[in-house]
């Protein structure tokens, strides 16, 4: 998908794309740095738009980890679809990431040992937004990781209310730069 394919998304769906162009290899490679990929046996990532992060967790991932992208924009879901058409253990999902449960089932996931987002929260509506971010809390092992991204600190407080502990860093190398959220209980 092109910048101008990706720009047509943004202006006709503007609530759940969230950003005018595609996320930088630069944010990609922070919002992995904290997943122990040798620990790792369920990845799940929300909203992968082009699949920039999804490109590192699958390249960094043990063949056996399951990883689950959920991508409810129609063009990106079939764009990954045909990326990543022979990733083993992936799983590509066309639903909003509030239906992860039924997913979990489908899928005999018991525990989920990092969530990586890139959800738009500061343009959802806030009741989805908390829906997202209680299920996250609720099916998080013990030690893993919610790392999200956004463009400002706007949603912190938010995110705090399921996550005790939140450690920032910020992306230059991106546009526009983007903080980076590593979560944890």
């Amino acid at each position: 998908m092109g910048v101008l394919s990706f720009l047509k998304q943004y202006i006709t769906k503007p609530r759940t794309v969230g950003a005018l162009l595609p996320s930088s290899k630069y944010l990609a490679s922070k919002m992995v740095d904290d997943i122990d990929f040798n620990q790792a046996s369920y990845i799940v990532e929300y909203g992968p738009g082009t699949g920039v992060f999804t490109e590192e967790i699958l390249k960094n991932r043990k063949e056996s980890t399951i990883v689950l992208l959920f991508e409810s924009n129609k063009a990106f879901y079939h764009l990954l679809k045909e990326k990543f058409e022979h990733e083993l253990n992936l799983h590509i999902i066309n639903d909003s990431a509030e239906h992860i449960e039924k997913y979990m089932i489908k899928y005999e996931i018991p525990w989920v040992d990092y969530f990586v987002s890139g959800l738009p929260f500061a343009s959802l509506p806030h009741s989805i937004s908390s829906n997202i971010l209680r299920l996250t809390q609720l099916h998080l092992r013990q030690g893993g990781r919610f790392i999200t991204f956004q463009y400002t600190l706007l949603k912190k407080d938010l995110i705090r209310l399921y996550f005790d502990k939140i450690d920032i860093k910020r992306e230059l190398r991106n546009i526009p730069p983007a903080y980076v959220f590593c979560c944890s209980q």
